[in-house]
């Protein structure tokens, strides 16, 4: 088992932007009353809050429930996973499902060992999660 997790592929930047790596990059998309949020990258202390933005975005855009697509999602720390522990609340408070789909496995052991898979409903990839 590697000791270190490798880094994700780069984005193309920007003339102005400065060397250093960008470690997450956030998708949203609608997808009928569904909006699914796309994390690529490295979710912890330093990218949280771009990915939290973009969550509170999608919850005030869906009609029934918000899919966060974790598939291209390839290292998650107890900061990203509190993150998604308290957009869930805020999903609830807003009367909407927070579904989880495509876990990878260094993502998904992080959620076994924490019991945290028990309150997400966690679906194996993003067509089970749009599809109900």
């Amino acid at each position: 088992m590697p000791d270190s997790v490798p880094e994700p592929p780069a984005a193309p930047r920007r003339p102005d932007e400065g060397p250093s790596a960008v470690r997450l990059r956030v998708g949203l998309r609608a997808e009928g009353g569904t909006v699914v949020v796309s994390p690529v990258g490295e979710l912890d202390h330093d990218s949280a809050a771009l990915l939290g933005a973009r969550l509170h975005e999608a919850i005030g855009q869906a009609d029934d429930r918000v899919v966060v697509d974790c598939d291209g999602l390839a290292f998650c720390d107890s900061t990203g996973l509190n993150l998604l522990l308290t957009t869930r609340a805020e999903a609830e408070r807003a009367r909407l499902a927070l579904v989880l789909a495509g876990l990878r496995p260094s993502v998904a052991r992080m959620f076994e060992v924490t019991g945290a898979r028990t309150v997400f409903d966690i679906r194996a990839d993003l067509g089970s999660a749009l599809a109900g």
